[in-house]
C-alpha cells in the first residue's frame, strides 16, 4: 500500500495458524544487517555474519512465493516510512524511543533528537532501523558532551535492529485484534516501539484494537501458536516467562479472544528459543515437531472460569492440545529420520514452517528429510533457499507476521 492510493483490502485478523493466508508483514533485510561484526554479532543475536545481498535475494524469493499464492505482502520498512510521513506524532514516538538520554546524556540526546526531527521520513526510518554510529553524527558540536568525547567513533549512538527480520516476535494477531509483545533481550527491546508506531499511526491499521500490551513480563510472538479458534499455546522458556504467559492468558480471556491457553515449558537454550523452533502447525490437526521433545513436551491448561481462571496440572502437550482443540488426536510429523538428522534440521529451522493454507507450508529447502516427511504426510511444501537468512536462527514462520487469514 502507498499513501494516497485507494486499494481494496481484506478484513484483518487471524483465528488460527493455518487458515488461508491473505495479508502478511515481512521485513526485507537492510542496512541493519550490515552493522553486524565479529565483535557484536553475539550480542545482536546472530550466529554468523550474513551476506546481506544474498539474504535480500533469498528474502525477495520468499516474498515472491507468498505473492504467487495470492498473499498481500506488506514490508515493514514501507509501513514505517509511510507512518512517519503521515503523522508527526509517529515521528516523535520513533525518535523518543531511539534516543536514550540515560545512556547518551542530556546534551547529546537533545542535539541528536533535534537533528532527527529534520530528516525526511525515509531517512528517519533508516536510522530507526539501522541505527547510527558516533562517527555518523552529522553535527560537530557536543563539546559539552562527555559521552561523545569518551566513545569510539564506531560505537552506536543508536543501536541497530538486525532482528527486525523476524516480524513474528514483536506483534501477533488474534481474532480481529493485534497484540504488541514485550521482548526479553536488550538487543530487541526497541523493535516493539516501531511495531507500536506502525499500528498506531499507519492508515492501514486505523481503528484496529489492541489485544494485549505488556511493558513488563516478557511475551514473544514466536512462543504463541493459535492452535484453533479460541485455543492458544504459549511457550515458556528463554524468551517468554511464566508471568508473561499468565498475563497474556488473562488478557485474552478478558477480551473474549480465547477460552483455553496452554502454557508449554520449553528448554531455555539458543536452539529452542521459542515454541515455534520445536513445533508449528501444518494442517488443522497436524504439527511438525522435533522428535526429541515429542514425549517430554508438556502443557499446563489454563481455562477461563467464572471467578477468573482455572489451571490444570501438566499433561503431555499433544494430549492437552487435542483435548483443547476438540479433536481425537493431534497428528505429529517428526523432524528428520534419525537423531542426528533431527537435531541438525531442528537447528536449521526444520520445525519453523509458515502455513499458507491447511496442508500448504513454506519451509527451508535445506531441511530435506523433514520436508520429505511432510510431503509423505500429504503436506504441500513450498521450499525456499536460506543459506543466509538462517544466520539469525529463524525460519519462514519467524520471518512473517500474518495479519489476515481466512477463518477456519
Amino acid at each position: 500500500m502507498r499513501l494516497g492510493v485507494t486499494v481494496l483490502t481484506v478484513t484483518l485478523g487471524c483465528d488460527s495458524e493455518v487458515g488461508t493466508l491473505r495479508v502478511v508483514i515481512l521485513h526485507r533485510p537492510g542496512a541493519e544487517l550490515q552493522r553486524l561484526t565479529p565483535q557484536n554479532n553475539d550480542a545482536l543475536l546472530f550466529d554468523g555474519l550474513p551476506w546481506v545481498a544474498r539474504a535480500q535475494e533469498e528474502h525477495d524469493a520468499f516474498a515472491g512465493v507468498l505473492r504467487s499464492r495470492g498473499v498481500e505482502v506488506l514490508l515493514l520498512a514501507d509501513l514505517l516510512t509511510e507512518a512517519l510521513a503521515h503523522s508527526g506524532a509517529a515521528r516523535m514516538h520513533g525518535i523518543s524511543a531511539a534516543v536514550d538520554a540515560r545512556r547518551l546524556g542530556l546534551p547529546l540526546a537533545k542535539e541528536l533528537s533535534a537533528y532527527l526531527r529534520t530528516l525526511e521520513a525515509a531517512a528517519l526510518a533508516r536510522v530507526l532501523m539501522a541505527g547510527m554510529t558516533f562517527t555518523e553524527l552529522p553535527f560537530a558540536g557536543s563539546e559539552l558532551s562527555l559521552v561523545r568525547r569518551m566513545h569510539h567513533g564506531g560505537d552506536f549512538v543508536i543501536e541497530p535492529l538486525p532482528n527486525l527480520l523476524f516480524t513474528r516476535d514483536s506483534s501477533f494477531w488474534i481474532g480481529p485484534r493485534v497484540a504488541i509483545t514485550s521482548l526479553a533481550l536488550p538487543a530487541r527491546v526497541r523493535e516493539t516501539s516501531l511495531t507500536d508506531l506502525i499500528y498506531a499511526h499507519h492508515p492501514r491499521f486505523l481503528g484496529v484494537r489492541r489485544a494485549y500490551e505488556s511493558r513488563s513480563a516478557p511475551v514473544e510472538g514466536g512462543d504463541v501458536l493459535l492452535l484453533a479458534p479460541g485455543v492458544v499455546a504459549v511457550g515458556v522458556g528463554e524468551r517468554t516467562t511464566p508471568a508473561g504467559a499468565e498475563a497474556l492468558a488473562r488478557s485474552l480471556f478478558d477480551d473474549d479472544l480465547a477460552h483455553t491457553v496452554l502454557a508449554v515449558p520449553i528448554a531455555q537454550s539458543r536452539a529452542q528459543m521459542h515454541l515455534d523452533t520445536v513445533c508449528t502447525m501444518v494442517d488443522v490437526d497436524a504439527v511438525v515437531m522435533y522428535p526429541n521433545v515429542v514425549d517430554t513436551l508438556s502443557a499446563f491448561t489454563i481455562h477461563r472460569a467464572s471467578d477468573g481462571v482455572k489451571i490444570d496440572d501438566a499433561v503431555p502437550f499433544v494430549q492437552a492440545a487435542a483435548e483443547a482443540m476438540g479433536i481425537d488426536r493431534l497428528r505429529v510429523i517428526d523432524t528428520g529420520l534419525d537423531p542426528v538428522t533431527a537435531e541438525r534440521e531442528q537447528w536449521d529451522d526444520g520445525n519453523n514452517t509458515l502455513a499458507l493454507a491447511p496442508g500448504v507450508v513454506v519451509a527451508y529447502e535445506r531441511n530435506t528429510e523433514t520436508n520429505a516427511r511432510l510431503a509423505d504426510s500429504g503436506i504441500e511444501v513450498l521450499a525456499i533457499e536460506a543459506s543466509e537468512l538462517g544466520t539469525g536462527r529463524g525460519g519462514p514462520r519467524c520471518m512473517s507476521c500474518p495479519a489476515a487469514r481466512d477463518p477456519l
